[in-house]
């Protein structure tokens, strides 16, 4: 398989918080889009593994996903090990994905810096010759990370993406995940998806639009003209 961008979440759920309005943006425009979830994301207080992957199947199906997957490394536990990196190098290696996209590289949980840093050292890895790793050597071109962190920062991205037009479905996306963003959390507004509504219109004013996505980048961003600025 040859995907067009690979999202790696250290939980199910993250990937459509970070970037869910992306995905749908990316599929829109014909691109293959995967997710690799690192971990099941358990235990949580209303969840549980049969929970959560129901809840991600439905979830994937609303992004029209071309593959979604999950490592099985240890959730809360998660670390940037030798063994971890090159299990998810070996997943790079098969997908082949042009783009990698990664969480924010600063956070307050522990899981999600452990994903960035496996991430960066797998693509790294993903390259290697004269190895026992699956599939044939490859390298990303380039790394994305998108925000959902858990500090309250408004970090200056390299870029916010509009997803006016995918605002509506990212949040039916996160709606699967009941056990996550209804169940037991207060129901009197603002609620967690009146917030998440509120940062995405924020995002959008930065642009002029209705709805934006923010991502980093370690590495400069490339144009090849100004055509596609807003």
């Amino acid at each position: 398989m040859n995907l067009d961008v690979l999202v790696v979440a250290p939980h199910p759920d993250d990937a459509e918080l970070g970037m869910g309005g992306a995905i749908l943006k990316f599929k829109s425009e014909g691109l293959k889009v995967g997710v690799l979830d690192l971990t099941d994301g358990e235990p949580t207080p209303h969840g549980s593994p049969e929970i959560r992957a129901a809840e991600t199947e439905a979830a994937s199906r609303i992004l029209h996903l071309d593959w979604r997957q999950n490592l099985g490394l240890p959730n809360r536990s998660l670390e940037a090990t030798l063994a971890a990196r090159e299990q998810l190098a070996g997943v790079i290696r098969q997908v082949r994905p042009r783009w990698l996209f990664a969480p924010y590289w600063i956070d307050a949980h522990p899981d999600h810096l452990a994903a960035t840093q496996l991430v960066e050292a797998a693509r790294f890895w993903a390259k290697l010759t004269k190895t026992e790793m699956p599939g044939e050597p490859h390298h990303p071109e380039r790394i994305y990370n998108y925000y959902a962190i858990h500090l309250k920062l408004a970090p200056q991205p390299a870029f916010v993406l509009d997803i006016s037009g995918q605002w509506e479905q990212k949040l039916a996306a996160i709606s699967c995940y009941r056990s996550q963003f209804i169940d037991g959390r207060p129901r009197t507004p603002p609620t967690f998806l009146d917030q998440l509504r509120h940062e995405a219109a924020y995002w959008g004013k930065s642009i002029g639009t209705a709805y934006g996505e923010p991502f980093a980048s370690r590495e400069p961003v490339g144009l090849a003209s100004m055509g596609a600025l807003i």
